[in-house]
């Protein structure tokens, strides 16, 4: 299973999530995908097997990966203070793969009916599903 964590500005919740999908899920290939080079570098610290950074990492990643997790953001054309570029939005929603979303509300787009919740639960929530759909494709 190839799971692919893709993340922008510092790379944290990616790096959250890397770790909590290493422990759980530790037979995965993990790769982080960075909409820039530190927020790769940032994600690889977090047990990635491999890191990239830019559009094009993103592009590539999306075209075999089994699994893409992230926040909402990275499937909104011009989100993430404009590190998401339509390239990458339009990438990510047309890949094969399952995708996990993590709803955050910023940059001037609401995700309304999601209660606010603190990252931790929602990596939880996020890594217990990616547990699931990894168990479904064995």
């Amino acid at each position: 299973m190839k799971i692919t964590v893709i993340d922008s500005q510092g790379g944290g919740l990616g790096r959250q999530l890397i770790a909590a999908l290493r422990q759980r899920i530790p037979q995965a290939e993990i790769l982080a995908v960075g909409t820039n080079s530190y927020a790769a570098q940032v994600m690889l610290k977090g047990g990635a097997d491999h890191a990239a950074g830019g559009e094009n990492a993103v592009l590539v990643a999306c075209r075999d990966s089994d699994l893409i997790i992230g926040p909402l953001g990275i499937m909104i054309a011009d989100a993430m203070y404009g590190e998401v570029t339509p390239k990458m939005a339009v990438a990510i929603a047309q890949a094969r793969a399952e995708k996990i979303l993590i709803p955050f509300s910023n940059c001037g787009n609401y995700v309304v009916g999601i209660k606010d919740g603190r990252v931790a639960a929602l990596v939880e929530e996020a890594v217990q599903k990616a547990e699931e759909l990894c168990a479904a494709k064995q």
